[in-house]
C-alpha cells in the first residue's frame, strides 16, 4: 500500500471542502482532496444550479402566458423534458471540469475513491486501483448531508432530491412530501413544467423557521399557481400499482401518483468515515460538533458546511472555509459570522429573507416595529396574473435598526441580497426612509414603506 504525505487531506470535493483545498493550497500546504463522486458536491451536481436552472425553465410557462396581455400571440410552446435535462447535464459536466481545472492549477492531489480515517493523522483511500494510505498534519471534513427518508409501509418506492432531476418519464403526477424549502422549491418547479403537483405536510404550516407572514403568504400564492398544497397531512402507506403509486394518507383518503419525492430533511453524510474509532464525537443526526474554529474533538481533524449540520448553504460552506484554512496557513484573524445571513427560496414566486422574522425578533428584542406592504407588481396590471408580493420589515424600536427583511415575489433573493450588505452594517429604518428608491422597481418599496402596522 503506498504511503503519501500532505499538510491538509480533504474529505469531500463539495463547496467548503474545494474552496478550503484551494485556499490552502494557494498558502504554500501540501494539500490532497479525496472525492468519490462527481466534483461539486450536493450543490453542483444535485442541489443549487441544476434546481435554479429548473426553476427558470419552469418560469417560461408563466411568462408564456403573461406576455398576451403585453400583445404577444403565438402557438402555445411544447416543453421538452429530454432536452432540459441533456442541456443541464452539459452544464454540470462543464462545471465539473471547473472544479477539477481550479484544483489541478492550485496545485491539490485529486484522489478518486473512498476515504476513511485511520487514525488522527492517517486517512485510508479506497480507489479503483487499490487502496492508498496518507498521512496528513491536518484532515478536514467536507462530505455535506444526504437525503433522510423515513422508514414506512412503501418507502421503497419513493424517490429523494437527489434523483428528481433525471426522472424518465417525466412525471405527470407528482406527490411531493415534506414543507421545507427543498420540497416547496420542487412542489413549484414541476408544477411549472407541467406536473399536476400535490405537496404534502404535515404542519401546520409550510417553511417553519421562516417569518409567519412569510409562510401563510407563499402558501396562498402557490395553491393559486396551482400547486395542491395541503397541510396536517401525511402518508400513511404506498403500494405500487397497474395506474401507478397508490398513496394512502392518513385521514384515510387516497391519491394516485406516478413519482413521491420525499423532501423531509437532509443530515449529516458521515456513514463509514471512521469518526467515531477516532474519537471525533459526533451530535444529533450525527452532525460533527466543532468549536468556533471548526476543530473537532480530536485536534488534527477539522469540520465544516453541512456535515456539522449548523446552516445548510452553500455560501456558509465557503465562508467557514476560509476562516479555517486563515487559522490552519494563515495569521488567524479572519471570522465568521452567523447573524444576518440571508436566503432565497426558489417557489413561484420566490422568497428572499435575511435577518428575524417577527415573532423570533419580538423574543430577542422585546419591542419592535413592523412595516408590512402587499401588492400587485406593476408588469401584472397587464399581465392578468393575480400574483401578488409581500415585502415586510421589522424593527428593533429600542436602537431603530432593521433587524429582519423578507420579501415574496419575482427575483426576491436578488432584492434581498443588496439589503443584506446594509443590515450586516447596522442600517436603522431611518437610514431605509432616507435612501431614494429606484422608480418603478418592486424594491423600491423597502424605502418608502411609512406606516408601521398596528399590532
Amino acid at each position: 500500500m503506498p504511503n503519501h504525505s500532505c499538510d491538509l487531506f480533504v474529505i469531500g470535493a463539495g463547496s467548503g471542502g474545494v474552496r478550503a483545498a484551494r485556499m490552502a493550497a494557494q498558502r504554500g500546504a501540501r494539500v490532497v482532496v479525496a472525492e468519490a463522486a462527481a466534483l461539486g458536491g450536493t450543490c453542483v451536481n444535485v442541489g443549487c444550479i441544476p434546481k435554479k436552472l429548473y426553476s427558470y425553465a419552469a418560469h417560461f410557462a408563466d411568462d408564456f402566458r403573461d406576455a398576451a396581455g403585453f400583445g404577444w400571440h403565438a402557438e402555445q410552446p411544447r416543453f421538452d423534458w429530454a432536452v432540459l435535462k441533456a442541456n443541464r447535464a452539459g452544464e454540470i459536466t462543464r462545471l465539473n471540469d471547473v472544479y477539477q481545472n481550479l484544483l489541478v492549477d492550485a496545485g491539490v492531489q485529486i484522489v478518486t475513491g473512498w476515504a476513511q480515517l485511520q487514525d488522527p493523522h492517517t486517512v485510508q483511500v479506497q480507489a479503483a486501483a487499490g487502496k492508498e494510505s496518507f498521512r496528513a498534519r491536518h484532515i478536514l471534513v467536507a462530505t455535506g448531508g444526504r437525503p433522510s427518508v423515513p422508514v414506512f409501509p412503501g418507502c421503497e418506492h419513493v424517490v429523494s432530491s437527489d434523483s428528481m432531476f433525471d426522472l424518465d418519464p417525466f412525471p405527470q403526477r407528482l406527490l411531493v412530501v415534506g414543507g421545507g424549502y427543498i420540497a416547496c422549491e420542487f412542489a413549484s418547479i414541476f408544477n411549472g413544467l407541467g406536473s399536476r403537483v400535490t405537496q404534502l405536510y404535515r404542519g401546520a404550516q409550510v417553511l417553519r423557521g421562516f417569518d409567519d407572514d412569510v409562510r401563510s403568504f407563499i402558501a396562498h400564492e402557490v395553491r393559486k399557481h396551482g400547486v395542491d398544497l395541503r397541510t396536517g397531512m401525511d402518508v400513511k402507506g404506498i403500494e405500487k400499482t397497474g395506474r401507478g403509486l397508490n398513496v394512502t394518507l392518513t385521514d384515510g383518503s387516497c391519491l394516485v401518483a406516478d413519482t413521491v419525492l420525499y423532501a423531509t430533511g437532509r443530515v449529516p453524510n458521515v456513514a463509514g468515515l471512521g469518526l467515531e474509532a477516532v474519537g471525533v464525537a459526533l451530535g444529533r443526526h450525527g452532525a460533527i460538533v466543532v468549536d468556533q474554529g471548526y476543530q473537532t474533538s480530536v485536534p488534527s481533524v477539522h469540520a465544516l458546511g453541512d456535515v456539522t449540520d449548523r446552516l445548510q448553504l452553500t455560501p456558509v460552506a465557503l465562508g467557514e472555509a476560509m476562516v479555517l484554512v486563515d487559522r490552519l496557513f494563515g495569521n488567524g484573524q479572519r471570522k465568521m459570522g452567523y447573524d444576518f445571513v440571508p436566503t432565497a427560496v426558489f417557489t413561484h414566486p420566490n422568497v428572499g429573507t435575511v435577518g428575524y422574522g417577527e415573532a423570533e425578533a419580538r423574543k430577542v428584542f422585546g419591542e419592535v416595529t413592523v412595516y408590512r406592504a402587499e401588492f400587485k407588481a406593476l408588469k401584472h396590471t397587464l399581465s392578468g396574473s393575480s400574483e401578488r408580493t409581500l415585502m415586510k420589515l421589522v424593527v428593533d424600536a429600542a436602537t431603530d435598526r432593521v433587524v429582519g427583511l423578507h420579501m415574496v415575489g419575482p427575483d426576491a433573493g436578488e432584492v434581498v441580497q443588496g439589503f443584506a450588505v446594509a443590515m450586516k452594517a447596522g442600517a436603522t429604518k431611518a437610514v431605509f426612509d432616507s435612501t431614494i428608491g429606484i422608480h418603478p422597481t418592486a424594491a423600491e418599496e423597502f424605502v418608502t414603506m411609512r406606516e408601521a402596522v398596528v399590532v
